[in-house]
């Protein structure tokens, strides 16, 4: 029997650090260790499937805690949290465990720390959370403050640090400067191939016209920051450039992780359906929430090409799943799909401007064997250098280290 690791995570929904967690459990339940995941939220109906049908134990604590005042102190009530089921875990709930995997929240490092049998901690950084907000006015500043000394302190008590990417270890450094004595390991996100290779795909005809041929695809959350209204800009700029013969082929899918107790994801969702009314390209586009994954596999599987809007992206695991797919990627040109996409070759990197993405799309209309060669060579890539069975190796590397 391998050790025994405890995953706590702050909302265990649908996105990025999730899938993240998700796949590092079932990796490690792989090699035979004892997996047990634990978080302040969820919910059957907003979760990655995994969690539900994988046999590891999730088990939730500390709901009842506010995520917010009003919309506001969201930092502060994820840390009170994740703080209050750190102290449950060690001192209540009577759970056994040999290290712990933590990310997003380190603030909860301390108490493992405390506990009667010190437990070794693996904190997994996605990014430096004092770097996710803007600090425009007196007050933030003084509120962030305090949040930010403890993320930093807190971060470097953990006994193993992993970022998802050379530039995150990057931002790393430069952000924790007295964490200068760390060096973090890169542990690169990855898929689980089987859920890809089990599905059925069918067609777009609930979201897409028939006619509508050349589908591009936009697959991220509800976001300001995420920069979707990127893609329909770039989609107005597109249609300028086409011939109306060609127009008409042509379709966006905003698909996105969406949340109705997040404001931003409510208030965006409707900013971004009224730009499309503004831009009069409403009807080229269909937007679609809270997808499942059978779902967001088809829409992979049947569209021409992602656009990925993020600047900065962290990592972002959509480019290496729709390359995996055979689905070329037109990505920002900064951040993790500089380590993910090679331009020319898998997709193409651009400036973050509607005219640069608008120019990539139509070769895609003008070459339609480009989507053919460019979906080869990413999924080679995504085998070659992001597979699970790396990931899994990886992981496992690093908690039996923790262990010994």
């Amino acid at each position: 029997m391998g050790p025994s690791v405890l995953f706590i995570h702050p909302d265990l929904g649908i996105g990025g650090a999730e899938r993240l967690v998700v796949d590092a459990a079932l990796a490690l339940k792989s090699r035979g260790c004892q997996v047990q995941v634990w978080t302040a939220h969820y919910d059957v109906n907003h979760c990655f499937s995994e969690t539900i049908d994988s046999g590891i134990p999730i088990k939730c604590c500390g709901d009842w805690l506010p995520q917010s005042f009003f919309g506001r102190f969201l930092a502060f009530c994820a840390y009170v949290r994740m703080i209050f089921l750190a102290f449950y875990i060690v001192f209540l709930s009577g759970e056994q465990f040999d290290v712990v995997f933590c990310d997003q929240v380190s603030a909860c490092i301390p108490i493992f720390k405390l506990a009667r049998n010190r437990k070794s901690v693996l904190f997994y950084c996605h990014f430096p959370d004092q770097l996710l907000t803007q600090r425009i006015s007196l007050a933030k500043k003084i509120y962030r403050a305090p949040i930010d000394w403890l993320e930093e302190k807190t971060t470097g008590m953990a006994d193993r640090i992993l970022v998802n990417s050379h530039f995150t270890a990057k931002i790393f450094r430069e952000t924790f400067t007295s964490l200068s004595h760390i060096t973090p390991d890169v542990l690169y996100p990855s898929l689980n191939v089987s859920n890809f290779q089990a599905c059925v795909f069918d067609g777009l005809s609930e979201l897409v016209p028939v006619k509508r041929r050349i589908v591009f695809l936009s697959i991220n959350r509800y976001e300001r920051k995420k920069n979707l209204n990127l893609a329909l800009q770039s989609l107005c700029t597109l249609r300028d450039k086409l011939s109306l013969q060609d127009w008409e082929k042509v379709h966006l899918v905003l698909a996105g992780g969406y949340d109705e107790r997040v404001r931003e994801n409510v208030e965006y969702y409707q900013e971004l359906n009224h730009l499309a009314v503004k831009y009069d390209i409403s009807n080229h586009v269909s937007f679609l929430r809270s997808f499942s994954d059978k779902q967001k596999l088809n829409l992979l599987h049947n569209c021409t090409c992602i656009l990925y809007t993020p600047s900065n992206e962290h990592f972002g695991i959509v480019p290496i799943e729709a390359m995996y797919m055979y689905c070329p990627v037109i990505a920002v040109n900064s951040g993790g799909p500089l380590e993910s996409v090679v331009d020319n070759i898998t997709g193409f990197l651009c400036t973050p401007t509607h005219e640069a993405f608008a120019e990539a799309m139509e070769k895609f209309i003008k070459d339609p064997n480009l989507r053919t060669t460019m979906g080869k060579s990413g999924h080679a890539r995504v085998m070659e250098k992001f597979s699970s069975e790396a990931f899994s190796n990886q992981v496992y590397h690093y908690i039996c280290q923790l262990v010994e």
